[in-house]
């Protein structure tokens, strides 16, 4: 059954931690040479493949003992916690212009560049965590998949602007007290039993 209150809530975690994330930066440098709806369209779909693996990944640890899920997501909500205030700025990663402007070579391009750099990412983790927390996977999926959409088609169409207005440290620090306050109630759980 779906859960708009789960959904809102995945939504919100993966969007504030994906902005600092390269995805904004790839999407915003392959929409200022390609056609939006090109680069969308691969984006979006790796995306796809993305969520489904998190979400795959998350329902497997459904399956182990509440108390030890829990103890587990706890810490590693901590990890994602600390590697958002930790982490050194990364660089824009180079992307190799397709021959031609074609829907195929764009949207592949894009594909190809999202599903390799987000295959172990922190949102994909979190995907995961969040599924394991919720038992929800519909909504769980729902919410991650939108929110990395809302983030791409923020870097595609409008990164630079929303980077003058909103500091990426800032973001940054949101988004790992969402994470410390999501750690704080699964190690909660964990030990309250």
């Amino acid at each position: 059954m779906f859960s708009l209150t789960v959904a809102a809530v995945v939504f919100g975690v993966v969007f504030l931690a994906e902005l600092p994330d390269k995805t904004a930066l790839a999407g915003l440098m392959l929409g200022t040479r390609y056609r939006a709806s090109y680069v969308f369209a691969g984006v979006a779909a790796a995306f796809l493949v993305h969520v489904a693996l998190a979400i795959a990944a998350g329902s497997v640890l459904t399956l182990l003992p509440h108390r030890l899920v829990q103890g587990v997501v706890g810490v590693l909500f901590l990890a994602g916690a600390a590697v958002l205030l930790f982490r050194k700025g990364e660089d824009e990663e180079e992307v190799k212009k397709p021959a031609d402007q074609s829907f195929w070579k764009v949207s592949g391009a894009g594909f190809m560049m999202i599903l390799v750099a987000e295959f172990g990412d922190l949102t994909q983790i979190m995907t995961a965590n969040l599924a394991a927390r919720y038992d929800d996977p519909l909504s769980v999926g729902v919410g991650a998949v939108l929110a990395l959409w809302a983030v791409a088609g923020l870097g595609i169409v409008g990164g630079r602007t929303l980077m003058k207005y909103v500091p990426l440290k800032l973001i940054t620090k949101i988004a790992a007290g969402v994470m410390l306050v999501l750690a704080g109630f699964s190690l909660y759980e964990a030990i309250a039993g």
